[in-house]
């Protein structure tokens, strides 16, 4: 009987817990929802733009960015060879004529309250503005929601530390819970820092642009001799190989003694039997 009163003793002490739980948290979450309910609003913007000159406006961003207490994340500068072609310049070397298109990517973080007056300072150093584009998202709700999740989880923690030597220390659960509390707030102090400084792309582009370079001539048949120069140069060659010819055949001086022989030879035999 002791026992089964004491169990039920403490049953009744876990509803009576949970129903002030209950009450509390829906105390709480109302006060939280008219007065913790903050705007929390991520703010990105995209633009596209023709400039002057790529690398130029590239280091002018750099500096506004800078100045407003911004920070570059990511920025690249790409050139795309529309056509090229070589033409002869002098005997050795050619003139390479390119025709290239040269684009660059930036994006940056900026104060929020920045924003606004940054992409009117981005807007006067375009030549042409393509588009311009600006999003808001209100993370309000879901920042209110990784709150009250972290004070349950915080509250549970409590719950299980109090009751862990009357009920066995689960420390499984502990942990899953410990770490969805680290979640939570992981998530509003990444949307806090988002809300702080927005994030914008600028991509911006100059018109096509023509670049002239001095190369060397590749073509090896550009650096052959005059018709003249190679003329007399084959002339010294073809007396050359006549020489060696000369000088093959005289190897074969006893071939040729030989013909004249048999061809004698044969001439008088063919005489003396005429007669």
């Amino acid at each position: 009987m002791v026992i089964m009163f004491g169990c039920s003793r403490e049953q009744k002490e876990d509803y009576a817990d949970s129903a002030n739980n209950e009450k509390v948290m829906e105390v709480e979450l109302s006060a939280d929802t008219s007065s913790s309910l903050a705007d929390k609003i991520i703010k990105t913007a995209d633009m596209r733009f023709r400039v002057k000159d790529v690398q130029d406006i590239k280091q002018k961003l750099s500096s506004v960015i800078k100045s407003q207490g911004g920070t570059v994340a990511e920025f690249s500068i790409n050139s795309y060879i529309h056509e090229t072609t070589k033409v002869r310049f002098s005997i050795d070397s050619l003139k390479e004529i390119t025709s290239y298109k040269k684009e660059g990517l930036l994006v940056a973080k900026i104060p929020s309250e920045k924003l606004d007056q940054f992409t009117n300072d981005v807007a006067k150093m375009a030549v042409f503005v393509d588009n311009q584009a600006m999003k808001m998202d209100d993370q309000s709700i879901a920042y209110l929601s990784n709150k009250l999740k972290a004070q349950n989880r915080s509250e549970a923690i409590n719950t299980i530390n109090q009751t862990a030597k009357r009920k066995g220390n689960n420390v499984e659960t502990s942990l899953y819970i410990k770490d969805d509390f680290v979640d939570k707030k992981i998530e509003n102090m990444n949307i806090d820092q988002r809300v702080k400084y927005s994030t914008i792309t600028l991509n911006f582009y100059q018109d096509n642009t023509v670049k002239t370079l001095i190369v060397g001539n590749d073509n090896l048949s550009d650096y052959k001799p005059g018709f003249f120069k190679r003329l007399g140069l084959n002339m010294m060659d073809g007396w050359k190989y006549f020489k060696e010819l000369i000088l093959a055949l005289s190897h074969l001086w006893m071939f040729v003694v030989m013909g004249f022989v048999l061809f004698f030879g044969i001439r008088y035999y063919l005489r003396s039997r005429k007669i």
